[in-house]
């Protein structure tokens, strides 16, 4: 059943078996936001290296038609670059897109990942995922794409390969800034198998030199056990684990 959103503190939770894309132009900046936003960015990158401006979607707008029982996305083309009007004053905002994947383990606890120090949020506790990006032109942008992307993110993160049709659309969130994310969810695999892929992934980036996305992961049963994790965590973290608690724990798992 299709349902209008469910408020979360922060975070609006959306259960949305019929969804529209829209594509559309992105807001316009004047110059004196295009300076603004460039030098912004220019700052952060000088901050952390590893920071690029590459292709990404971004949310312009998302809207209930109850009527026809459809959530409409509409978004646009942008660049990571973008997000950083989010520090300037009075400079419209740009929310993004993003998936993530609830993999569970076959005990039932759900694996969560802190990002490395290389990354634009070091430290930070979130679900495997990343930001969407845009289709080639002529490529829609619907939810197969965004599950494909969902399952390269996971093969990415954390060293679990999962076809992408096994990833079943869970939920839909809505938090800071407007960004969108689109939650998976994947079969649940041995948790031991789980800890040995993480660990290959992470020797493997190692030996080339590189950082893995996550420095670690952790498997956990609730939010308590989150919370006990320390350091900061995505906004959409909490809602979603303790939605995904209180699914597994009901007479019919749904």
């Amino acid at each position: 059943m299709t349902e209008p959103p469910l408020r979360s503190s922060r975070v609006d939770l959306f259960e949305a078996h019929r969804i529209r894309f829209v594509e559309g132009a992105g807001p316009r900046l004047s110059a004196a936001d295009q300076l603004a936003m460039n030098r912004v960015w220019d700052e952060a990158v000088q901050a952390n290296s590893s920071l690029f401006d590459g292709p990404a979607v971004a949310c312009t707008g998302l809207n209930w038609e109850e009527q026809a029982g459809t959530l409409v996305l509409s978004w646009a083309r942008s660049t990571y670059r973008c997000r950083a009007l989010r520090r300037v004053p009075g400079a419209p905002s740009v929310s993004s897109v993003f998936v993530c994947v609830l993999q569970a383990a076959d005990d039932g606890r759900l694996l969560v990942g802190r990002m490395s120090s290389s990354t634009a949020a070091p430290g930070r506790w979130q679900l495997p995922g990343g930001s969407m990006e845009p289709p080639h032109h002529g490529q829609p942008l619907d939810v197969a794409a965004l599950r494909d992307h969902a399952a390269r993110e996971l093969l990415e993160e954390t060293g679990v390969d999962t076809p992408p049709t096994d990833l079943t659309l869970w939920l839909i969130t809505r938090g800071e800034h407007g960004n969108v994310g689109f939650v998976f969810l994947a079969p649940g695999r041995p948790a031991e198998l789980l800890h040995e892929r993480f660990a290959a992934l992470v020797a493997s980036e190692t030996a080339l030199g590189r950082d893995s996305e996550l420095d670690r992961i952790a498997l956990i049963r609730s939010g308590t056990e989150l919370a006990e994790l320390g350091g900061p965590r995505v906004d959409y973290l909490d809602p979603v684990v303790r939605r995904y608690v209180e699914t597994a724990c009901s007479p019919t798992g749904s």
